[in-house]
């Protein structure tokens, strides 16, 4: 399969606190890797560097085969633009309808052809596809949190993005929600044919949705691998986590 990302020996420090130190990682086209850890040990901070929100120290990291540290601003927003990142908070524009914020990024890039017939099947097209199209005119503070995270979910997918970052796309759901946007995951995978990254401490997420697995501890990833296989790890503390 072809690497659609690649990192190799990245380092982040935010003044004397070292984030990340010498991460390297691969992605391929249609894989999901699920990266995991206890909270506030960089692990959003690895997918702000990956989309150029953060700068890296040192360290390369390629997108579709170009080292994003070399591009001026308009090469990255267009690489950007083939990458979708689905906020832990959804991000939704409080002031948009439904329709609206699908509307919005549609109009900024050049994704198709801008008449009102276009727009308009794509955004049914993906609102279907997530299971929103009878709530198309109502506002982000009329759905639930299932719902934003749907709505969330749809918006990054109307510029067809060929790879997802999912900052917890589960956290703050009832179990039965998360069980949904899982499925709605692996759905929007197979569809889609997106290779993702995503970011969770949900157990059921990774073991549904990962194709390989990485444990990131103290800047460093100390394991990978499938669910099975963590599970199985010799290492009490990796094995605990998984059981």
């Amino acid at each position: 399969m072809d690497e659609v990302i690649r990192i190799k020996n990245l380092y982040k420090s935010f003044e004397d606190n070292e984030v990340l130190k010498d991460i390297s990682l691969s992605l391929r086209k249609g894989e999901n890797i699920v990266v995991m850890g206890r909270s506030g040990i960089g692990k959003s901070v690895l997918i702000k560097c990956i989309v150029g929100l953060l700068n890296h120290d040192s360290g390369t990291i390629e997108i579709f085969n170009t080292d994003i540290s070399t591009l001026g601003y308009r090469q990255l927003d267009s690489i950007r633009k083939r990458i979708g990142f689905l906020f832990q908070g959804s991000a939704l524009y409080d002031s948009m309808n439904v329709r609206e914020n699908l509307e919005f990024p549609l109009l900024r890039s050049r994704f198709l052809e801008k008449t009102d017939k276009n727009i308009n099947r794509v955004i049914d097209e993906v609102l279907e596809n997530v299971g929103l199209l009878n709530a198309k005119n109502k506002m982000p503070s009329e759905l639930s949190g299932g719902m934003q995270k749907r709505l969330g979910l749809a918006r990054t997918l109307v510029l067809r993005p060929q790879i997802i970052l999912y900052d917890e796309p589960t956290t703050g759901l009832d179990p039965v929600t998360s069980g949904e946007i899982i499925d709605l995951m692996i759905s929007v995978q197979k569809k889609y044919n997106t290779s993702s990254i995503i970011i969770t401490h949900d157990l059921k997420c990774a073991k549904m949705t990962a194709n390989n697995i990485k444990l990131l501890k103290n800047g460093v990833f100390y394991a990978e691998g499938t669910y099975e296989e963590m599970k199985k790890n010799s290492n009490k503390e990796i094995a605990e986590y998984f059981n």
